[in-house]
């Protein structure tokens, strides 16, 4: 069987498998079936919403669907804040509230205390973090997962998808993991990360879980200021119409990111020499 007949046998919404274990059982990467996908749709009029969304949460992260109502109706948009609670859970933003649609927390799942208040950062490897932001195209959009080393800044591995599911969230892990191991691994209480399949694999290996405080964009900050770097210096400056080129386009920038971006924080160093020294 072709791997164009493998990617027609994919049913996004089998009641029973995952994507994820359709691919495996098929013998199909699934990367190759995710990357010729469509990107995720809607209206015009609210993909140029959450663009603005989008860029404004990028620059306060604090921000809650609120105040984001009211600062696009200063901007002369008249939209209520029922339609940006909906638009920005279909983002994957957390509100200040309990977030919205489809990343709210799943409340059957545990969910760990934050681990990292006041902790000295020494190492690199010492804590891992990961998170999933919004990537705007033209025609639509992607999400966007990646696993952050907090010493280094390095990008230990990272995977995009056309859906909030937890798989691809999953497949990074495992990618992360095959590398080297943390610590300590920290999240947000997104039900992708508070899953059990996505757990499994850190308490096989005694890896301490932690999670922000709901509402607490900025436990994660790290990975928050790599969503700023990734929008400000790529995103935001190019326009990927396919999601193959979005993804040739990121592997472009996290090459750049961990091999040849100096960081001041790191004393000009990039992430790739702090991390394997």
């Amino acid at each position: 069987m072709s791997t164009d007949e493998k990617r027609r046998c994919i049913e996004p919404s089998h009641p029973e498998l995952s994507v994820q274990r359709q691919c495996e059982l098929i013998g199909l990467n699934r990367s190759s079936w995710y990357y010729q996908a469509s990107p995720a749709q809607e209206s015009t009029e609210n993909l140029n919403l959450m663009r603005l969304i989008d860029e404004q949460y990028t620059r306060t992260p604090f921000y809650g669907s609120r105040r984001i109502t009211a600062w696009l109706n200063t901007q002369g948009y008249l939209v209520n804040r029922k339609r940006i609670q909906r638009l920005m859970g279909l983002m994957g933003i957390q509100d200040v509230g309990p977030k919205p649609g489809t990343s709210q927390r799943n409340k059957e799942h545990k969910v760990y205390p934050y681990l990292l208040r006041g902790v000295e950062i020494v190492r690199p490897n010492q804590v891992w973090s990961t998170d999933i932001t919004y990537c705007p195209m033209p025609q639509g959009f992607m999400y966007l997962v990646a696993i952050i080393d907090w010493y280094s800044r390095y990008v230990v591995s990272w995977e995009l998808s056309n859906t909030l599911d937890a798989d691809f969230c999953i497949h990074a892990l495992n990618r992360a993991l095959e590398q080297a191991q943390p610590d300590i691994f920290n999240t947000d209480q997104g039900c992708q990360f508070t899953s059990h399949d996505f757990l499994a694999p850190l308490q096989e290996r005694e890896i301490q879980i932690s999670m922000d405080g709901k509402g607490r964009a900025l436990d994660n900050i790290f990975v928050e200021r790599l969503w700023r770097s990734v929008k400000y210096e790529w995103l935001y400056t190019h326009e990927f119409q396919t999601v193959p080129e979005l993804h040739a386009g990121l592997d472009e920038y996290f090459e750049f990111y961990n091999t040849e971006r100096l960081h001041q924080s790191l004393e000009y160093k990039t992430p790739q020499a702090i991390h394997f020294v």
